[in-house]
């Protein structure tokens, strides 16, 4: 029998798009609904592509980079662990090559996690983990560093944004000492025309001037020559760490954020310097990028047996 006034059926909507996923070849691609990207390598767990959603690339990648696994990835984000720099002679880690074995060793994809799992409201997000331990090591490295870790790195990627986040757990019966830090690449328009401001008043070690320690007094840093500096700006409010802003031309393109990365090392290499890199490539790209790397590398961090730390950064991309 026919109702007149009966309800109207519940219309059945549309499957939500979901991130989509792909791992091939040791290259894994995130993509969002969205539109925007990114592409990390598992050799270094080295993201080498981060686009926001009108397919602007957010991240410098040299030309010449060697994609093979047969060296380090130039540009993109670089991790650095277990030692930042040269190894100090006299430092556990004095056998390793400079900036550890993080960003020249494979890692496993442990997985992924969506929005819906990660608490959010609708699949405007996609989380990557990726994870590396001592028994993944060659014979030769872990001979140099002996000691029993567990690395697990996420990147999570949401519209116009990539957060960067590091967890290590000492898993052996003896402490070690470490340093991380992110070595990213922005990509930029033109190096004469950016800068960063966040940076006031903060300490730095110029090691273009003689690794001599200075402290920085312009509200917004420019550049115009070679710089490679590793600043430990002032805490804010509740000892908060003080976003760092980049600007182009006046306007903001990036917005920095840090956990428990106390430290930025801020680094374009100018003419001379990126002339001298084989792999490098064009020579010309000096005026497109700028380092701004968080990490915590200043003094080192101490992890007891079966302790852990985490700490990361977040980029923002404002245009």
């Amino acid at each position: 029998m026919e109702r007149k006034n009966r309800p109207a059926s519940i219309p059945v909507s549309p499957s939500m798009a979901q991130p989509n996923v792909d791992l091939t070849d040791n290259v894994l691609t995130a993509r969002l609904p969205s539109g925007d990207s990114v592409t990390v390598y598992l050799y270094g767990a080295h993201v080498t592509s981060w686009k926001t959603s009108n397919g602007q690339e957010q991240l410098f990648l040299s030309k010449a980079a060697a994609l093979d696994g047969s060296k380090p990835i130039r540009g993109g984000i670089p991790l650095v662990f277990p030692v930042f720099g040269p190894p100090p002679k006299s430092h556990a880690t004095g056998q390793l090559p400079q900036h550890g074995f993080a960003r020249n060793s494979y890692w496993e994809f442990l997985g992924k996690n969506s929005s819906e799992s990660l608490g959010r409201k609708s699949d405007d997000s996609v989380k990557l983990d990726f994870g590396l331990s001592n028994s993944m090591l060659d014979d030769g490295t872990r001979k140099k560093w002996p000691y029993e870790f567990g690395l697990v790195y996420s990147v999570t990627l949401s519209k116009g944004k990539l957060e960067c986040q590091m967890h290590v757990q000492n898993k052996g019966s003896e402490s070690f000492e470490f340093h991380v830090l992110l070595h990213t690449y922005l990509a930029i328009k033109d190096i004469s025309k950016t800068a960063v401001k966040g940076l006031k008043s903060s300490p730095y070690v110029d090691k273009v001037r003689e690794a001599k320690t200075f402290t920085e007094e312009s509200s917004s840093l420019s550049f115009e020559g070679e710089t490679d500096r590793v600043y430990t700006p002032p805490t804010g409010q509740g000892n908060s760490l003080v976003p760092l802003v980049v600007t182009e031309g006046g306007q903001e393109s990036f917005v920095v954020t840090r956990d428990s990365l106390p430290d930025v090392t801020v680094w374009n290499g100018w003419v001379d310097k990126i002339k001298g890199m084989g792999d490098f490539e064009p020579k010309d790209g000096w005026k497109r990028y700028l380092c701004i790397e968080p990490g915590t590398v200043s003094s080192w961090t101490k992890l007891e047996a079966g302790d852990a730390w985490e700490g990361g950064a977040a980029y923002e991309s404002k245009l």
